[in-house]
């Protein structure tokens, strides 16, 4: 076994996630699924990045879903850890850009994970009953809550990694709605947090 961000995955594992890395690299000149300026540290800037969120997965958690799935990070990254240390783990990606759809599909079917992809916006796709949703560089606290209120299921947590200003995020957040949440450090940048957040109701 091997420590990824906090969590012993197998060599299988590492195998499939650096499978996934050379895809990125391979499709982004063609649809940007992440900076170009960040390829060439691609497995600490969003592999790990992405990884270090599974961590937070509570133990009965049977149904994740990644909302604005766009590259895959973290929904395939953590997709691919869950393969080998929770293979009962349901993962559903939404992603509304086409293009970005078919690599998730073509990533899933070539890492050998079985993942659903929704290619549509996240507020117009039925109700997932999510057990976790995670959602990584989507919108801000404020107006990602309204986006997946009514995905959650009724003892559902959220995990959202944050920049810099995760602070102000909040304290926006707070003016209309009510929620518990634990911020936690990140191990890619120490500016930023990773935030579990449940019982989200609007106020």
């Amino acid at each position: 076994m091997v420590d990824l961000a906090g969590t012993n995955v197998s060599r299988e594992t590492i195998t499939r996630l650096t499978a996934f890395a050379a895809l990125t690299t391979k499709w982004t000149p063609h649809i940007n699924l992440i900076a170009r300026s960040t390829l060439d540290d691609l497995w600490t800037r969003h592999i790990v990045d992405s990884a270090q969120i599974f961590q937070y997965a509570p133990a009965g958690a049977a149904r994740w879903v990644d909302v604005g799935s766009g590259g895959g990070f973290p929904g395939i990254v953590v997709a691919a850890i869950a393969a080998d240390l929770r293979p009962e783990m349901q993962f559903t990606l939404i992603e509304s850009d086409q293009r970005k759809a078919t690599f998730l599909r073509t990533a899933a079917r070539e890492l050998q994970l079985d993942i659903e992809v929704i290619a549509h916006r996240v507020e117009l796709v039925a109700p997932q009953n999510a057990d976790i949703i995670s959602a990584r560089a989507l919108s801000s606290l404020h107006d990602l809550f309204p986006l997946i209120l009514r995905h959650l299921s009724p003892d559902a947590i959220s995990i959202l990694p944050k920049g810099k200003s995760y602070a102000e995020e909040i304290s926006l957040a707070r003016q209309n709605w009510r929620f518990e949440l634990d911020a936690h450090p990140s191990m890619t940048e120490p500016d930023a947090r990773i935030l579990v957040v449940k019982d989200i109701a609007r106020d």
